[in-house]
């Protein structure tokens, strides 16, 4: 099935930053978006902004993911944007690494298999998953705490889920590279319009269009 006139979109982690720009360039594109952010306050605030639906996803807790996709009847494209960076060794009774896996693994799975239903009715789906060079095996596995680790399963992910997804539908991991926001910092040498570019190309990819993929600038990566 061809694209829609109008794909519906769920950004998560998008009141600021990376995100943000992400959800304004699926606008942009003629993208009926909603911006998914823990804080009610500033997703809100960021929606009304940028003119888009708003829904409260905390990705510790599946229930307020699932009343959001249930709710809305699932979406045509699904960005997992949202992360955290903790630096805590991974051997100390201070990693994060069970929030880490919850936030940026499991609970992308679970919005991917939430929205299933809906791209195996329609015949058309779009996955991006927001990953990292810090969690690539070719890099070294750099980042530093848990965050290495878990991008590390977003990415092995997202190349199982070829196989098990409906037809039409394509997911693909995205590096956006050091990009100047608030997890990244001032001195990143990428801005968050930089870094939303090839997550809304891969969000819009034609039907012809590359699946299982990690890319950086629109270029493939090495895993």
């Amino acid at each position: 099935m061809t694209r829609p006139l109008h794909p519906t979109a769920l950004v998560t982690g998008a009141n600021r930053g990376l995100g943000k720009a992400i959800a304004a360039g699926l606008k942009a594109r003629g993208c009926r978006v909603t911006l998914g952010a823990r804080d009610e306050a500033a997703g809100r605030a960021a929606a009304a902004e940028l003119g888009v639906a708003f829904a409260r996803l905390d990705l510790s807790d599946p229930d307020s993911y699932f009343d959001a996709v249930v709710g809305a009847g699932g979406f045509d494209i699904l960005v997992n944007n949202a992360g955290l960076l903790g630096r805590e060794s991974l051997l100390s009774p201070r990693s994060d690494f069970d929030m880490a896996m919850e936030v940026m693994v499991n609970a992308p799975l679970d919005l991917i298999r939430l929205n299933t239903p809906h791209w195996r009715e329609t015949g058309w789906g779009r996955v991006v998953n927001i990953t990292s060079s810090l969690g690539s095996f070719s890099q070294g596995l750099r980042g530093p705490g848990a965050y290495g680790v878990a991008k590390a399963a977003l990415n092995a992910l997202t190349v199982a889920l070829v196989r098990d997804l409906p037809e039409g539908v394509k997911i693909n991991a995205c590096d956006p590279g050091w990009v100047a926001t608030r997890m990244g910092g001032a001195d990143a040498p990428r801005s968050v319009a930089q870094g939303a570019e090839t997550p809304v190309w891969l969000a819009m990819l034609p039907d012809d269009g590359p699946t299982g993929g990690f890319f950086h600038d629109r270029a493939s990566c090495d895993w």
